[in-house]
């Protein structure tokens, strides 16, 4: 309790609900589809460097992560069709042609908000592509809204501030 105490008055934290993730618009995914989104994820491997009965370590090949992102489903515009496209341009399911990695590869920028929506935090999460989309589940039993998990995998990811 005492260290609450000390804490600065103008202490503000970011908040889970203050933030946009924006999609290129070429892909047609609108911001305000977004109900839920993980933040970057950084995995660093360890390399051991074993001498005599002991080891050493230093840091070895590190991977960024699956981002999940959780988009509603309205009518129109249909986010459906919107995912369905840019999972298009890597595979298409009908032909069953793929596509180059420039063509489906795409920016993505996450901004965290401040209470007046001026972005605090941006993370730039660089050639993105989807590789899972999930339309979801449907049940008579629920009225829920309808949504799309969509897992994308970054090439690495920058927090620019």
């Amino acid at each position: 309790m005492d260290l609450l105490l000390k804490a600065p008055i103008e202490y503000e934290p970011l908040r889970k609900n203050r933030f946009l993730l924006r999609f290129p618009s070429d892909l047609g995914i609108q911001s305000w589809w977004v109900a839920s989104a993980s933040r970057p994820t950084i995995t660093m491997g360890e390399t051991e460097i074993p001498f005599i009965n002991t080891s050493t370590w230093v840091v070895g090949r590190y991977i960024w992560e699956q981002l999940n992102v959780t988009l509603r489903d309205p009518i129109g515009p249909s986010a459906s069709q919107a995912v369905m496209e840019w999972i298009r341009l890597a595979s298409e399911s009908v032909t069953g042609r793929q596509g180059y990695a420039v063509a489906y590869k795409r920016d993505l920028i996450l901004e965290m908000l401040d209470p007046t929506g001026v972005v605090v935090s941006q993370w730039i999460i660089k050639n993105a592509m989807p590789v899972v989309g999930n339309f979801g589940d449907l049940s008579y039993d629920d009225d829920a809204l309808a949504t799309i998990e969509l897992t994308i995998r970054p090439d690495y990811c920058i927090l620019s501030f």
